[in-house]
């Protein structure tokens, strides 16, 4: 029957099924992220002791996503399940909550200080999930994988900290690069519109107005107000370029550009973005480095700053 989709008394039956199932011993721990961010995380750290399972690929939108029949029987055979928490997961928090009474289940983003964290647009007493997009904030985010692989398989310690603090040293590289790539662009361009608000910690990084068309969560509604409100803005202030996202339909941004022109400024789309999902598996821009250096070059590049063609590293896929 594929992927279907289940009830929660479903879910809990095939959970019970599975959990009774005697697990066979594995040479590497058994991890299973929800996001291709945590993912790449667990990878960088576990390295070759670990055998890694994103459940939610390029172009997914975890604010909507439900866990599937398979997600539910690689969950509960897993060691280790790492979700982000903050209420990103939003459909699936029930489900984790009752996995964590029998298996090990962390949510590695609810580690993070609360005075670090952005309040959340709709929903009182919640963040902004989106700390991705900030590397210093992402760096301990990989401290809680890291700790959370520890507390599961102690006798890898020293490889699974070892591993972090290279990562780390790659995630201060981007975050320099990132610094340097974006303080190029003029003041007046550093606006930042795209699809939905999920670049707020982007912004206050990097000094750029942030503005979405929706709210921190894509369910959020988008109404012909807000989507006027933007249009006199961008002509007023002459903004140039807008961005549409990997994991979020463009129909608002061209209805951006339609009222745009229709006041005759000409608004044109700056490139597309990875906001809530990474790019294809197997390339540069499907690694969390690539996702963040694809989205500061591209956003650099826009709006008059100066970057490498190919980004950090020269690797990715398109010149800008």
């Amino acid at each position: 029957m594929g992927d279907m989709r289940f009830s929660r008394r479903a879910f809990a039956a095939v959970a019970a099924l599975f959990l009774a199932m005697p697990v066979a011993a594995a040479e590497k721990l058994s991890v299973v992220a929800t996001t291709g961010m945590i993912a790449d995380a667990a990878r960088q750290v576990g390295g070759d002791s670990v055998e890694v399972r994103g459940l939610m690929g390029p172009g997914v939108d975890p604010h909507a996503y439900r866990q599937t029949r398979s997600d539910i029987v690689a969950m509960t055979r897993a060691d280790l399940v790492l979700w982000h928490g903050l209420y990103l997961e939003a459909q699936m928090e029930d489900f984790f909550h009752d996995l964590a009474k029998k298996r090990t289940v962390v949510a590695v983003a609810e580690a993070l200080p609360k005075d670090k964290l952005r309040g959340h647009d709709d929903y009182a007493e919640k963040y902004d999930p989106h700390v991705w997009m900030d590397p210093a904030l992402w760096s301990e985010v990989v401290l809680a994988v890291r700790d959370a692989m520890i507390a599961v398989q102690p006798d890898s310690a020293a490889q699974f900290t070892a591993n972090a603090d290279r990562h780390l040293e790659e995630l201060k590289a981007l975050s320099d690069y990132a610094d340097t790539a974006l303080a190029s662009v003029p003041d007046k361009a550093r606006v930042l519109v795209t699809a939905h608000d999920a670049f707020g910690y982007f912004g206050a990084s990097h000094g750029f107005e942030v503005m979405g068309i929706q709210g921190i969560s894509t369910q959020s509604e988008a109404g012909l107000n807000r989507i006027g409100e933007l249009v006199d803005l961008l002509v007023a202030r002459e903004i140039a370029a807008v961005f549409v996202e990997s994991s979020v339909s463009d129909r608002n941004m061209r209805a951006l550009i339609e009222g745009a022109a229709a006041k005759g400024h000409k608004l044109s789309i700056g490139g597309e973005l990875f906001s809530d999902a990474m790019g294809q598996d197997g390339t540069y821009e499907g690694t969390y480095i690539g996702m963040l250096d694809h989205n500061v070059t591209v956003i650099a590049s826009a709006l008059g700053g100066d970057v490498p063609a190919r980004g950090l590293h020269g690797r990715l896929s398109a010149g800008y």
